[in-house]
């Protein structure tokens, strides 16, 4: 079974939703046959790659709201993120272009180390104190940290070209599915779950998911020679 996740390393939702799918995804019966893949999906794909600001001034900007409600937005946030277990600076984060990042994470894809690399970003962004807005190398030291070639990460860095499609077909993909905000999670593109759910919702979903799954029937006419782990059958005289 096929979980596809679109998300964007800028939404704390996303930090949060996935915490609590992996909480439901650990305890799943199949979880060794269940295929994790993230989607690329930015919150604000229009900003400059070197327009970087204080997240509480983006959401007094975007938003409209009062810089007490946007800390007192981002305090709530900072508690729901430590009830699954998450670290989160709710005071002095910043926010930019996540683009180069999405860029990196279809890389991770093509080695087998997206899971590893999304976690080191999220946990770069929303608990460290370094920033990960405009600071191409310090993308580069996360790749290598998830076990990405270091060189090769900052060649994709170099290439505005590089993954590019990759994340723009991903963008159109959500948006003919409907998703107009993350975490949106597809379950075999059968089922859809929206937002950062109860790991309850998500491990309902698996279950249901997987026991709707198609099954073959197989079609016979007699005997016929097969290859298995063992070997393959000989005809005998």
């Amino acid at each position: 079974m096929r979980v596809e996740i679109w998300s964007d390393i800028a939404c704390p939702w996303c930090y949060v939703g996935k915490a609590r799918f992996d909480k439901a995804l650990d305890a799943f019966p199949h979880r060794d046959e269940v295929e994790v893949v993230h989607r690329s999906f930015e919150l604000d794909p229009g900003r400059a790659k070197g327009d970087v600001q204080p997240v509480i001034t983006m959401l007094t900007r975007k938003y409209g709201m009062s810089e007490a409600q946007a800390q007192a937005g981002e305090e709530n946030l900072g508690t729901q993120a430590a009830a699954e277990g998450l670290a989160y600076r709710t005071r002095d984060r910043d926010h930019g272009n996540t683009f180069d990042m999405h860029r990196l994470l279809h890389l991770a894809k093509a080695r087998g180390l997206q899971d590893e690399l999304i976690a080191l970003f999220y946990k770069a962004n929303f608990a460290e104190e370094r920033t990960v807005f405009g600071d191409d190398e310090r993308l580069v030291e996360l790749a290598a940290a998830a076990g990405l070639d270091a060189d090769e990460a900052r060649g994709v860095l170099a290439d505005p070209a590089a993954y590019a499609d990759d994340v723009r077909a991903d963008e159109r993909e959500a948006a003919e599915l409907g998703a107009n905000g993350v975490p949106f999670f597809v379950l075999d593109r059968t089922y859809g779950v929206s937002g950062a759910q109860p790991a309850e919702v998500f491990a309902q979903a698996l279950a249901q998911a997987w026991g709707e799954r198609p099954r073959l029937t197989p079609v016979q006419d007699g005997a016929a020679e097969v290859c298995g782990p063992d070997g393959c059958a000989v005809p005998q005289d």
